[in-house]
C-alpha cells in the first residue's frame, strides 16, 4: 500500500515541473532602436528618418531636457 501511494506522489510531483523554454524558430532577432520599425506612423517625431541614429541621439537629448528632466520643470 505505501508503494503505491510513494508511486502516487511521485506521479504528482512530477506533473510540476516546469517545461523546458526554447527559442522557436520563427524567431527573429532584435534591430537596433534607431533603425526603426520600417513603419513611419503618424507620431514619429518631425524630421527622423529610419537608421538615422545622429538623429535619433540627439532627439533623446532634446527630450530628456525639455519633457522629461523634472529639475527643469519646477522653477
Amino acid at each position: 500500500m505505501s508503494r503505491v501511494v510513494f508511486i502516487a506522489i511521485a506521479l504528482l510531483l512530477s506533473a510540476c515541473t516546469e517545461q523546458p523554454q526554447t527559442i522557436g524558430s520563427n524567431s527573429k532577432a532584435d534591430k537596433q532602436a534607431f533603425q526603426g520599425t520600417g513603419v513611419a506612423p503618424p507620431f514619429t517625431a518631425a524630421g527622423w528618418k529610419n537608421g538615422d541614429k545622429g538623429a535619433w541621439e540627439q532627439q533623446l537629448k532634446v527630450r530628456t531636457q525639455m519633457g522629461q528632466n523634472d529639475y527643469n520643470k519646477v522653477q
